[in-house]
Order: structure tokens, then sequence, then C-alpha cells
């Protein structure tokens, strides 16, 4: 079953439900029906911090330069080489594609 995309308002719906959960104006059974009609039974897998050190490790593992793995990525050079030395920290899209290639492997994203 392919899951199909969530819209704007659904967002913005489910942000406002957990944040009425996490203080307590909403109760765990009202908050679990929001979220399951909109996400299903299990909650997505939340981004996890991909350090400079992993990131490196994960271009070399898969046998490539800055500048194809950037390639690979959508990204620049630069912003590579600033990840793996620290400088900068992957977000978002980025952040996303790290974290698929730690958990599967390079060959995900081919």
């Amino acid at each position: 079953m392919k899951a199909k995309k969530i819209s704007r308002l659904a967002e913005a719906l489910l942000e406002t439900a957990e944040g009425m959960h996490r203080i307590g104006i909403m109760d765990d059974e009202t908050y679990r029906q929001i979220t399951v009609r909109h996400l299903g039974k299990e909650p997505p897998a939340a981004a996890q911090l991909v350090t400079a050190e992993e990131i490196r490790n994960l271009r070399e593992g898969a046998n490539l330069s800055q500048a194809a793995f950037a390639r690979y990525l959508n990204l620049t050079p630069g912003y590579i080489s600033q990840l793996e030395r620290g400088i900068k920290t992957p977000k978002g899209p980025a952040l996303a594609l790290l974290n698929v290639i730690r958990r599967k492997g390079f060959e995900a994203i081919l």
C-alpha cells in the first residue's frame, strides 16, 4: 500500500495535536485517533543527527570522492566538505538522504 502525501492542512493539524497532547489538553485516545488516521499505525521514522565522521565514513564506504557523493545527493562538493569538517550540520532533505544511506546502504539512493 502506497502512503499518500499529507496535505499542509493535515500537517498543521498533526502539529497542533502533538502540542495539545504534550501539554495535556488532549487525551491519549484522541491523539492516537488523529495520528493513526493521518500517519498510519506506525509513526514515521525521525531523521537522526549524522555526525561529520559518519558522513565521511558513508562516503568513503561507497568509494566516492566528495564531488561524486555530492552529485548523487544533489548537493555541492563544498557543502559536503563543510559537513565532513563539522562546519555545518545536515538538515532537511540532505539529512533524510544521509539517514537512508546509513540505514539501508548507499545503493538505496541509486
